[in-house]
């Protein structure tokens, strides 16, 4: 979403200063406890239909409900902090469909149920580069692509197409890894995290529900592998596989029946 994306990242090509980061924990977003202090909603234009976002109680528990028909807007909170001291985003969130006309390749299918980006100004707007995590409409889980709007943000699908939706699902990602593993440099600072609900490019309506969101001090958890330990369980599963296939035919093979056939 070209017009989405521009107009996040001009917001940050003038960022000051807004949170001193000396916690453990960065709370970005307490919507559990009912609050949005510090978000800020970025908009598109008077001629673009908005995604409404409102506190609402879900089975007793309060969470930022996101719902969108034909429309395309954001919440943005705003930093100024180094990503190798905070590197850690944590998250969750919920849907209850992804986008059937959904594609992370094309700019007519660039929508999602649900996104959080992370931005990262780097001088000029134009400059910024922002990695962006969504629940995927038909990119694989654990894989990436380049934004169909400009080389300057990846989408990463940390969940991927309906098989859990209608579930919450929590996340970890290293960003500050994530960062130089994507652009190849060291990243500049951290200048906002922000999320969306949008369906203005395929006409089409969506829920997102998120849940808090955080950022960790590199100190307080061990960094997570950004999908590198489900990737290795599967090779291990695999292996094993291969294995147990090899010794069943071995044990045919010398068999008091005789090798088979």
């Amino acid at each position: 979403m070209k017009l989405t994306l521009w107009s996040m990242l001009l917001i940050l090509s003038s960022l000051s200063t807004v949170l001193a980061a000396t916690e453990q924990e960065m709370h970005l977003g307490r919507f559990s406890n009912g609050d949005m202090t510090g978000w800020k909603e970025q908009t598109l234009g008077l001629m673009k239909p908005k995604t409404t976002y409102s506190i609402s109680k879900i089975n007793e528990h309060s969470v930022l409900l996101a719902t969108s028909k034909k429309s395309a807007s954001g919440q943005i909170y705003k930093l100024n902090i180094d990503p190798k001291e905070y590197p850690i985003l944590s998250w969750s969130w919920k849907i209850d469909h992804t986008i059937k006309k959904g594609d992370e390749r094309t700019k007519e299918g660039d929508d999602f149920a649900a996104r959080v980006y992370v931005l990262f100004p780097r001088g000029f707007f134009t400059k910024t580069r922002a990695i962006c995590y969504v629940w995927a409409n038909k990119l694989p889980k654990g894989t990436h692509v380049t934004s169909p709007f400009t080389a300057n943000v990846i989408t990463v699908a940390v969940d991927s197409g309906d098989e859990l939706a209608g579930r919450w699902t929590s996340h970890q990602r290293n960003v500050y890894e994530d960062y130089k593993s994507f652009f190849k440099e060291e990243p500049p600072k951290l200048g906002a995290v922000a999320i969306m609900t949008d369906t203005d490019n395929t006409s089409e309506s969506a829920i997102g529900y998120y849940g808090d969101i955080s950022l960790l001090h590199s100190g307080k958890v061990d960094e997570p592998d950004n999908g590198k330990k489900e990737q290795r369980l599967k090779d291990t599963k695999q292996k094993e596989q291969i294995k147990e296939e090899r010794g069943n035919k071995g044990f045919s093979r010398y068999s008091t029946s005789g090798p088979s056939r």
